[in-house]
């Protein structure tokens, strides 16, 4: 492909739909197939635009399934061990993510 060597970037207008479409499936939380399109969508623009999601956005789906994560629907979250576990309810993948300890506190 060609790059455009006028108007707005490329990568520009694919984080722009990437933030729509996101946002579009915060808005569908009852509609859990509409959501997951909306997720997979956004997934694809940014694998072909070689663009990374950022830690909000790549923690609001789940990397197996794909489904729009809502909280007492369709994921549980737990805190154990030092750590944060999120459980997909459609296909039961689990996610760690350790908690970090804050190392700048006024003592």
């Amino acid at each position: 492909m060609a790059k455009s060597e006028k108007g707005v970037p490329v990568k520009q207008i694919a984080r722009e739909r990437i933030s729509i479409l996101f946002n579009l499936a915060e808005g569908e939380r009852e509609d859990s197939t509409l959501s997951s399109r909306y997720v997979a969508l956004a997934r694809e623009i940014s694998m072909r635009q070689r663009l990374r999601l950022s830690k909000q956005q790549k923690r609001s789906f789940c990397r197996c399934c794909g489904t729009y994560f809502v909280p007492g629907k369709n994921l549980r979250v737990r805190v154990q061990h030092g750590k944060v576990v999120y459980t997909c309810q459609e296909c039961g993948n689990v996610v760690r993510i350790p908690i970090r300890k804050n190392t700048n506190q006024v003592r």
